[in-house]
């Protein structure tokens, strides 16, 4: 019976420490084997340590692929305090080369930390700095790969770019609109040292860091340079207290140049004042448009059949009567009769008063509406302005006169950009947009890709964009706008000279925003351009007289760039007795030496060869020359 039990004991003996031998192999094989990975990465973790390297910011580049943001490479420097063993030495030698304060620099060496970085004194260090720290050769400092955001034209498009932070993070502008595509993914150097911050004789592990994504705007670098040269000379020229100018396709809504001043350098943005980096005028700014606004009241009237106007006439005496209220014209003693083809070449008051008479304020101001103001145009920039528009029911008979032509709204840059490219691209109008693509920057190969958007179809009819186009290329060959005119180019556009309006709520006597808003190739046009100077001095208050000239230096520019060809199918232009005439070579070939002399009359005639009949001329007929020029007549 005892030895009964005694064997029962020994067999349960046996069973569990069989049991306990499986239950430790199967440990032993789920830690080997399954929890491996693991712990081998928990216990590594505590071992290893990691030196950050800074990814390349994305690059910001033009339609052509120049680059406008891109990155140069800086030195960071990071200390790993449990490694430096003179740390009064290390910090007041640091401290010296960097210009920086002892006492910051030892706390900074002194930290109970693995790793710290020498913030802000340590980022961004020139090569020369970089090599003299190195030269020291301390245990536990290390310099590090850094980028900083490089903006190699300075200003030049700078409220659209914005600018970063000291590590690289977007603030404003498409750094900060797009900061996710352009950040990158940082890389390291790992290396291993004991709990006492030791390097142990291990090999470092180099994780290479990714680069941010590149941003493709639609920005002509060629033309923005222009733009900003021009405005410049403006600001310089007027003393100026702003400007703000605009090239658009107006068949794509593609911004083509944006420029507005005051302006900053995004890699200096620390020393500019807050509005001045935060505000891009030419998206933010609202302000009485003036009489830039009549193009929306002329295309209005004629897309409603309500005026003719080449056979219809208005007479101006100077002045208009509205609800006992007297609204004066520019022109104190009136234009007299006109045809409303003169009313807007002459920028008559009373004339678009008249015009919105037989609008109506429903009609005026559903196609006020229609065109996009008092909204967002959608452009992809953050910091958009809505502009101010009348509530319908606050409009009497004076506010829907003052409203035909062009005061008492307020309206940005932008937002008539995107209405007249509406209006003169047959009535179809496209959202504005800035960024084109996204895309690799080692392969280019396009991530995400941004297409033209229509916005409305049918804003007027074709019928009335013709006629519209028509009329204002009348105005800068004939009108208010002649000083845009560009000898053998078709030019439309309207100038704008609006009153500015101060904190007060009043008018302000002898301040104003000269403006001028035209297109081109008159008749199918490639490119809307607007142009508003801000409180110009020392020159006489009109659009035409300040902001035409610019948007045609402008032009010329364009008209190299893209190659624009000359068209002689334009309005003649009427000169004044001031102003250069240019006259068109007439055609005299095959004419005897001289019938071709009577028909050059005006023009100093050279001559190659000897015969008596013309065989070619030098400028071909049709081209058009200054009086007086020269014209070489080849004889036979």
């Amino acid at each position: 019976m005892f030895q009964s039990i005694q064997n029962g004991r020994i067999k349960m003996v046996f069973i569990i420490v069989v049991l306990l031998f499986f239950l430790i192999v199967f440990r032993v094989f789920y830690i080997q084997v399954i929890e491996y990975e693991k712990l081998n990465n928990l216990a590594s973790s505590l071992w290893s340590r990691n030196l950050p390297v800074q990814a390349d910011r994305g690059r910001i580049l033009d339609r052509n692929g120049k680059v406008i943001a891109g990155n140069e490479t800086t030195s960071s420097l990071v200390v790993i305090p449990n490694q430096i063993k003179n740390k009064e030495e290390v910090a007041k030698n640091i401290s010296e080369i960097l210009n920086a304060d002892y006492e910051e620099i030892l706390r900074h060496v002194s930290k109970s930390v693995s790793i710290e970085r020498i913030h802000p004194e340590g980022r961004n260090l020139s090569y020369e700095i970089a090599e003299k720290i190195n030269n020291l050769g301390y245990d536990g400092v290390y310099l590090l790969k850094e980028t900083k955001r490089y903006y190699k034209y300075n200003d030049v498009l700078a409220h659209v770019i914005g600018y970063v932070g000291i590590d690289n993070q977007g603030l404003s502008g498409l750094e900060l609109m797009y900061n996710d595509y352009l950040t990158g993914d940082d890389g390291s150097i790992k290396y291993y040292s004991d709990g006492k911050g030791n390097k142990l004789e291990m090999p470092e592990i180099y994780v290479s860091p990714r680069s941010g994504l590149d941003v493709n705007l639609t920005i002509d670098l060629d033309l923005q340079l222009v733009l900003e040269s021009e405005l410049n000379n403006a600001v310089s020229k007027y003393e100026a207290e702003g400007a703000i100018g605009i090239v658009m396709n107006p068949k794509t809504g593609e911004i083509l140049a944006m420029s507005s001043r005051p302006t900053f350098e995004p890699g200096n943005y620390q020393n500019y004042s807050v509005e001045t980096i935060n505000r891009n005028l030419a998206i933010w700014k609202s302000f009485e448009p003036g009489s830039t606004f009549k193009i929306l009241t002329l295309s209005a009237a004629i897309n409603e059949g309500l005026v003719n106007v080449f056979d219809e006439h208005f007479y101006d005496s100077g002045s208009i009567k509205i609800a006992g209220a007297t609204l004066h014209c520019w022109k104190h003693q009136g234009h007299g009769d006109q045809t409303f083809v003169q009313v807007v070449e002459n920028s008559c008051n009373p004339g678009f008063v008249e015009l919105g008479n037989r609008l109506g304020k429903e009609k005026l101001f559903e196609y006020i509406d229609r065109l996009g103001f008092g909204k967002k145009t959608g452009i992809d920039l953050n910091g958009e302005a809505s502009g101010i528009i009348f509530n319908l029911d606050k409009v009497g008979p004076v506010e829907q006169a003052t409203t035909s032509f062009g005061q008492g709204v307020s309206v940005t840059a932008i937002q008539q950009v995107a209405a007249v490219g509406g209006i003169v691209n047959g009535g179809n109008m496209y959202t504005p947009y800035i960024v084109s693509s996204i895309s690799e920057p080692d392969t280019g190969i396009t991530i995400e890709e941004f297409q033209p958007k229509l916005k409305s179809e049918g804003v007027v009819s074709k019928e009335t964009s013709e006629l519209v186009k028509y009329v204002l290329e009348s105005v800068v060959a004939n009108g208010s706008g002649h000083n845009a005119y560009i000898e053998g180019y078709r030019i439309g556009g309207k100038t704008g000279t609006a009153q500015k309006v101060g904190p007060d709520g009043r008018y302000m006597v002898g301040n104003y925003i000269l403006s001028f808003i035209g297109f081109m190739p008159a008749d199918d046009p490639e490119l809307v351009i607007y142009i508003a100077i801000d409180g110009a001095h020392g020159v006489t208050q009109y659009g035409g007289t300040v902001s035409a000239p610019i948007a045609s230096n402008v032009l010329k520019s364009a008209i190299n760039l893209y190659d624009i060809k000359s068209d002689p199918e334009g309005i003649p232009k009427q000169y004044e007795w001031y102003e250069t005439k240019y006259f068109t070579v007439p055609d005299v070939i095959n004419m005897s030496k001289a019938d071709a002399l009577k028909q050059l009359a005006g023009f100093t005639i050279e001559y190659s060869g000897n015969g008596e009949t013309v065989v070619e001329t030098s400028p071909k007929a049709g081209e058009r020359i200054k009086e007086g020029g020269v014209v070489k007549l080849m004889l036979n």
